[in-house]
């Protein structure tokens, strides 16, 4: 793990490398101990709808696991290095530039 990217109420985000070839990946570790069913099952459709979906401009969803012994569901994606979406929405309305269309 480098460094944490953020956080929500029942999972963390870290920018990771892989060791075998130093790539870099982001790494979404839920907390499904902790979890209703409900939750648990919406964050299980969470991985199997980002597993199904290949689009340029959408993040590449790698692999996911758990991991029993800290009750983790970890999802592991391609890691935007420009940041989120949202960042980059809320930097352009305070600078007031627009998105190109392209």
């Amino acid at each position: 793990m480098m460094e944490k990217l953020g956080d929500g109420a029942y999972s963390k985000v870290y920018r990771v490398q892989r060791l075998c070839d130093e790539q870099i990946y982001a790494i979404k570790k839920v907390k499904i101990g902790q979890m209703s069913p409900k939750d648990r099952e919406n964050a299980i459709n969470e991985v199997r709808i980002l597993a199904s979906i290949n689009h340029p401009n959408v993040i590449q969803y790698k692999e996911a696991f758990v991991d029993p012994k800290n009750e983790l569901l970890c999802v592991v994606m391609q890691y935007a290095d420009s940041g989120d979406l949202l960042k980059m929405i809320l930097e352009r309305k305070r600078m007031k530039v627009h998105f190109r269309e392209s």
